[in-house]
């Protein structure tokens, strides 16, 4: 293997000064432009790359902000890390970006990453099945800023970035209520997590102000895949009494779901009307279209980023600010309007 070029070995064959080289391409006032454009040229020529690794080293910065979802396949956590690339490349800030994969093991293990990577902030959506934040101690301890968002859970060290999941679940369950359904069934995902546990508490809080049924048999929790949307269509099958409402906690599986309940016999929405969440564009690929909340995602992603930012560059307190509420959308579809009645 070629041996890396230094600017030794650049200065040697301009027969100029170490000192020199580096102050030329470090850009510096003080070396001519002519001798600048010289050790450049040569610079490209002989294959030479800055060391930018040892540079952050010195400045004890990297302009590096680290990442970690649960899962990249996601068309939500897409839009999301699309704000974030948008803030942070406008900032001359990089990302790195890593999944948990839904796991707390694979979580404790990109957080440790990170770490040793020495990004200078941590933007994290926690697994499904992340119970604490102990493996973020070594961030809190060196004072390296962490914000959570989507995911959360309540951390005095950090800032969390979220929607009122409480009220998107009422207004949803409302909404089916207001559409004549008596009977409504909420499919959820893991309860650890804040987004799930609210979306449910929303849920019951709308069915027990219209003094609607509730209970074991009309809440099932899932992981939310396509798979969960057809166990969920056959489930409905089986009962003696189905719902007439479905309010899933993800238009991915409520897809599913629609799709199942079709070639089951079920009329969407006249037998079943259905809400989703996300709004993920599956939710217009679907006859009918989903009735689903809009979560803001790209605003999402550049709150994030950006309060990040401003935290490292001296613009923001983080601490001062613990949870920043962003604003959502029901947007009414076909899935689940049904006709006036009389």
């Amino acid at each position: 293997m070629q041996k890396e070029v230094t600017i030794y070995d650049i200065a040697k064959q301009l027969q100029l000064s170490p000192a020199t080289v580096s102050r030329a391409l470090n850009d510096h006032p003080a070396i001519n432009s002519n001798t600048k454009t010289l050790i450049t040229s040569k610079a490209l020529e002989m294959g030479y790359r800055s060391n930018l690794f040892a540079s952050n080293l010195r400045r004890q910065r990297t302009n590096t902000i680290g990442v970690i979802v649960p899962r990249l396949d996601s068309s939500f956590m897409s839009t999301v890390l699309a704000g974030m690339e948008k803030v942070v490349n406008e900032s001359s800030y990089n990302l790195i970006i890593s999944q948990s994969l839904e796991s707390v093991k694979k979580e404790v293990t990109n957080a440790k990453t990170m770490f040793d990577s020495r990004v200078d902030g941590l933007l994290v959506s926690l697994a499904s099945d992340t119970e604490n934040l102990d493996h973020f101690n070594p961030f809190f301890k060196k004072g390296i800023p962490l914000i959570l968002f989507d995911r959360v859970v309540q951390q005095k060290n950090c800032t969390n970035i979220i929607i009122d999941n409480l009220k998107a679940g009422y207004d949803a369950t409302t909404h089916l209520i207001q559409q004549g359904c008596k009977r409504i069934m909420h499919v959820s995902g893991s309860l650890k997590r804040n987004v799930y546990a609210d979306r449910l508490k929303g849920y019951k809080l709308a069915l027990l102000e219209h003094g609607l049924p509730s209970g074991d048999e009309l809440e099932r929790v899932t992981n939310l895949t396509r798979q969960d949307g057809l166990d969920v269509a056959a489930y409905i099958k089986r009962m003696p009494n189905p719902p007439d409402g479905l309010f899933i906690s993800s238009d991915f599986c409520a897809v599913s779901c629609i799709g199942a309940l079709k070639q089951s016999g079920f009329s969407v929405p006249n037998d079943i009307a259905v809400v989703g969440f996300n709004n993920d564009p599956v939710s217009l690929v679907i006859d009918p279209n989903l009735t689903t909340i809009h979560y803001p995602g790209q605003e999402m992603g550049e709150i994030a980023a950006q309060s990040l930012i401003n935290h490292l560059n001296g613009l923001l307190r983080l601490s001062a600010t613990n949870t920043i509420l962003l604003n959502y959308d029901l947007i009414i579809r076909e899935s689940s309007q049904r006709p006036k009645l009389s």
